[in-house]
């Protein structure tokens, strides 16, 4: 006589993280849930609990450079120290004088002087630094000082740069647009959902890149050493990215009361 097989049992749990983890080695009773089962939630607490949207939002912007700097260089070699500093000192008095005229700030003009014998003469060396806020007018200067002064005088080819002030800003600026395209993404979700937007729970920057700007014939120019003026400031543009993670509390659609 064969025995007759129970019938088979199923038994249905839902697995929920486990919030009080202070119980997890105490002993329960028979009344209470072992640890990491949970009975469901009622519907009350279903409609309390925080719903959430994360979205990531990234964005890249660009600065040219806002700070240019020429070096001009007056020298001369003569059989005595007297003519040597008076041939470098009449063409620097000139120099000065030109640029004030042009409304340069005293603290954006620096002049060092350098005096010494070579051989049976004297050599003075008189290097006139001049930092420009305006690009244009810098290329004035430099194209009348080579139009007024002999050879001996020698400019320096432009050098542009970034004060740290303004990479710092686009820094914060990338952040900031990160920070808008990800609301406007997160706010566009809810809409299709029928959903509102609530207050943001979490932002957080994730990734941020700068890089110098490129051109597509820059490397053969600076193998050719002609690199113009127009293709200096873009090489020496900065390019910044952000990439920004947010959570956003999501809210139900609020109900329109009708008038009585």
């Amino acid at each position: 006589m064969s025995l007759l097989q129970a019938p088979q049992s199923r038994v249905f749990v839902e697995l929920v993280p486990w919030a009080d983890r202070g119980r997890e080695n105490n002993v329960v009773s028979g009344s209470e849930l072992l640890p990491g089962f949970r009975r469901p939630l009622s519907s009350a607490q279903t409609q309390t609990a925080t719903r959430e949207v994360h979205v990531s939002g990234t964005a890249e912007l660009s600065a040219s450079p806002d700070r240019a700097q020429v070096a001009v260089l007056v020298s001369s070699t003569k059989e005595t120290a007297a003519e040597a500093k008076k041939s470098v000192c009449r063409r620097l008095d000139y120099i000065t004088q030109s640029l004030q005229q042009q409304g340069l700030q005293a603290e954006n003009v620096t002049v060092t002087k350098d005096f010494r014998r070579v051989e049976n003469a004297y050599h003075m060396e008189a290097e006139v630094c001049i930092t420009f806020t305006e690009f244009g007018k810098m290329q004035n200067i430099c194209n009348f000082l080579i139009e007024k002064l002999d050879s001996s005088v020698v400019i320096s080819q432009p050098q542009f740069y970034h004060t740290p002030s303004s990479v710092e800003n686009l820094r914060r600026k990338a952040c900031l647009v990160a920070v808008e395209n990800a609301r406007r993404k997160a706010q566009e979700v809810c809409n299709v959902v029928g959903q509102t937007l609530g207050k943001p729970l979490l932002i957080k920057e994730e990734e941020t890149k700068e890089w110098e700007g490129q051109i597509d014939d820059l490397q053969s120019s600076r193998l050719s050493g002609s690199l113009t003026v127009q293709q200096k400031i873009k090489s020496a543009t900065i390019h910044a990215a952000s990439k920004v993670f947010i959570t956003f509390e999501v809210k139900g659609k609020e109900k329109k009361r009708k008038n009585l």
